[in-house]
């Protein structure tokens, strides 16, 4: 079977859209997944749609990488974005055209400084991981390349700012807060660390737009099970072969002009300009990661598994349905026709037929997610209306009963027991600590101690009128008669 390329596609028949030439517009740190499936994808649309002509350039940022599989497939991979669309079952299968070549910095560091004396270089788009953006002080100006993300940044847009061309649009997708800024930030640490010229840091000011962004797609990458079958029915081999849901969200945080340079309007694609993301990410963090982080641990003490399987279950349903409905989008501050719209699209997106996603998975960290994703929302919520959300109580009644399953540590988890048989739970390790130490305790001096942990919640939860004894209570009936009757009787007493 032959490989991936220009050729083959057309030995194939493929009748798709493809670009085969066109100015080298992007530059992208990453080569991975994640932005295949999103970024490039939206690249990809934009330039049959809206005319965008643009081709992406990929960087390897890490020593070891896909340059040599990009190249040898003359950039080109094949896309497959599935799940639900207003319900029904939805798969598309594009071929991705919009990739030129990917650059290999650590093989050949002086063809990344050639794309930063392109004059038709305007976009530059990362994502090197939650862990990328930082700023590290032990790269040098001249090293070849520096080690940091941002500080191959800085060089390059300082060998842009010496070949006397304009900046560029900087689109950061990496998974923190006010990742544009932060990025920003580094690049200025650079600067003085390596004592450049006042002169090129006016320049990265007037010259260079840093977008802090949110993206929102699920990503799960090369289908090794079925990679086999598709190839052949495709009728070439794909080793970069790329698997995301259908549903994709970017929100932008930049100038108005930006929306006509980045026609991603015009092509039709979710992709917003803003001049604030973060009623956007509030959204997201609230609506969407909350409702993980609230079902997890119920619904697997409730025996279930997979993400997939509660939405079919009607009591699992209807609580997710109303911690989202009824408690979590009254306390948002966008529209309510935008939190609702999200809403249902969220609720497909735990619903999609191709996705296994494990609840298990979910739990990673649970604290720390507890305090980020549903705390706010809970505090709002009372604050408002003076009573206690009824779910997001339970879910925090549900979240101690799980942790409580604890019975020792061991290589950094915690080992607990589900009917039986044995599970880890993954936390920070002072949190796995604090739970041991008082998995025998009471049930009302348990929750109490939980409850007033400071370095868990600050004073925010003891603080909180009824939220003790509610969660005493809920965590009894949890005890007493399983995490499934209770999700049952809250659903009841709303009704």
């Amino acid at each position: 079977m032959p490989q991936l390329c220009y050729q083959a596609l057309q030995d194939a028949g493929y009748a798709g859209y493809l670009l085969r030439r066109a100015p080298e517009r992007v530059l992208q740190f990453g080569e991975g997944n994640f932005l295949r499936a999103f970024a490039d994808y939206f690249i990809d649309v934009m330039n049959e749609k809206a005319g965008f002509d643009a081709k992406v350039v990929l960087v390897q940022p890490i020593a070891k990488g896909l340059s040599e599989t990009v190249n040898a497939q003359e950039g080109l991979y094949t896309l497959i974005l599935r799940g639900l669309r207003d319900g029904a079952a939805v798969s598309e299968t594009r071929v991705i055209s919009c990739v030129s070549r990917c650059v290999d910095p650590y093989a050949d560091y002086a063809a990344l400084l050639d794309c930063a004396r392109n004059p038709d270089l305007r976009f530059l788009v990362s994502n090197t991981t939650e862990a990328g953006i930082v700023f590290d002080p032990a790269p040098r100006f001249d090293d070849a390349p520096p080690s940091s993300f941002p500080a191959k940044l800085t060089r390059f847009l300082y060998e842009r700012y010496i070949s006397g061309l304009n900046g560029f649009v900087i689109l950061s997708c990496e998974l923190i807060d006010a990742n544009g800024r932060e990025l920003e930030r580094c690049v200025r640490e650079y600067i003085r660390l390596w004592k450049l010229e006042d002169a090129f840091d006016a320049w990265v000011t007037e010259q260079n737009t840093f977008c802090s962004t949110l993206v929102d797609r699920i990503v799960t990458g090369y289908p090794r099970a079925e990679a086999d079958a598709r190839n052949a029915e495709h009728g070439y081999a794909d080793a970069l072969l790329d698997v995301g849901e259908v549903f994709g969200l970017w929100v932008i945080e930049g100038p108005a002009w930006l929306r006509d340079e980045f026609p991603a309007a015009k092509a039709g694609l979710p992709v917003l300009v803003t001049g604030d993301h973060t009623p956007y990410k509030q959204r997201k963090v609230r609506i969407l990661n909350g409702a993980h982080t609230a079902l997890a641990p119920a619904a697997f003490l409730a025996g279930r598994d997979i993400v997939r399987d509660c939405m079919a279950d009607p009591v699992l349903r209807g609580f997710t349905e109303r911690l989202i409905y009824d408690e979590v989008i009254p306390t948002l501050t966008l529209p309510e026709s935008e939190t609702r719209g999200f809403a249902v699209a969220v609720l497909d997106r735990f619903a999609n037929p191709y996705l296994d996603h494990e609840l298990l998975s979910i739990t990673l960290n649970t604290t720390a997610k507890w305090r980020a994703r549903l705390m706010p929302s809970l505090l709002a919520y009372a604050e408002r209306f003076g009573r206690l959300p009824s779910c997001i109580t339970v879910a925090f009644a549900a979240y101690l009963a799980l942790y409580r399953r604890g019975k020792r540590l061991e290589n950094g988890a915690m080992v607990c027991e589900r009917d039986g048989k044995p599970f880890v739970l993954r936390d920070d390790a002072w949190v796995l600590e604090f739970y041991i130490e008082y998995k025998n305790a009471a049930l009302p001096d348990f929750a109490a101690a939980v409850i007033r942990n400071e370095r868990m919640w600050g004073g925010a939860l003891a603080g909180l009128p009824g939220f003790e004894a509610a969660v005493t209570a809920t965590l009894e009936d949890i005890e007493r008669n399983g995490a499934y009757a209770a999700l049952r009787r809250v659903g009841e007493a709303a009704r």
